[in-house]
């Protein structure tokens, strides 16, 4: 587990690399992390882009606010995960552009949501679930969530954006990259004929997960 201090400042520099590379938009997107005596978490209504470490959002062991600015308005979901698996150490959540369109497509498989054409969205996070759609911000959502998350690292909520687990903040965001960028390359091959991973190929994979 990091120190308060360490997990403060990575915090502020992920999450300025995902608002600088155009992963998050505006004052959407939050991010959380495990620490001594409870979690750090983005505020609300606060831009990736413009994070001050000191004015992290500190929650205690249940998720009480106690510290810093009001947390976001979905730590529900974050809180989720972590009851879900209490080994997890961090949750990210985005409205990435591609996961989000995929998301909103008919006929995808809400238990294995992203086809694995590529080796390192298996090896981060696992399947993909698709939860239903629910109005931003309605911990009514949270059961959902938290139920699929006993099963699932990964999860995208529909027309909303992707929430992902991991043991560490930086595993946490490196795996919702890779969940973007394989439901990006998804929407490219759109519904052309394409060599996806065998069963015994993902098989293989799953002893090697770096997430």
């Amino acid at each position: 587990m990091q120190s308060e201090t360490a997990a403060r400042d990575d915090m502020v520099l992920l999450a300025r690399s995902l608002f600088e590379r155009g992963l998050t938009a505006g004052s959407t997107g939050n991010l959380s992390v495990r620490v001594d005596g409870g979690f750090i978490m983005t505020p609300t209504n606060a831009s990736f882009g413009f994070l001050d470490a000191e004015q992290l959002s500190r929650l205690d062991d249940d998720g009480r606010w106690v510290s810093g600015d009001k947390p976001t308005k979905e730590a529900f979901l974050h809180l989720a995960m972590y009851r879900a698996q209490p080994s997890r150490q961090s949750v990210s959540h985005l409205h990435s552009t591609h996961a989000v369109c995929l998301s909103c497509l008919q006929g995808i498989n809400p238990d294995n949501m992203i086809t694995p054409y590529t080796p390192y969205l298996t090896m981060r996070v696992g399947q993909v679930a698709l939860a239903p759609y629910y109005r931003p911000g309605d911990e009514a959502l949270g059961p959902v969530v938290e139920k699929l998350a006993a099963k699932y690292n990964g999860i995208v909520i529909a027309n909303h954006g992707p929430v992902v687990a991991a043991k560490s903040l930086r595993d946490a965001v490196f795996a919702i990259e890779e969940l973007e960028e394989s439901a990006r390359i998804q929407l490219l091959l759109g519904d052309r004929p394409a060599n996806t991973l065998t069963e015994a190929q993902l098989t293989d994979l799953s002893t090697m997960k770096i997430g």
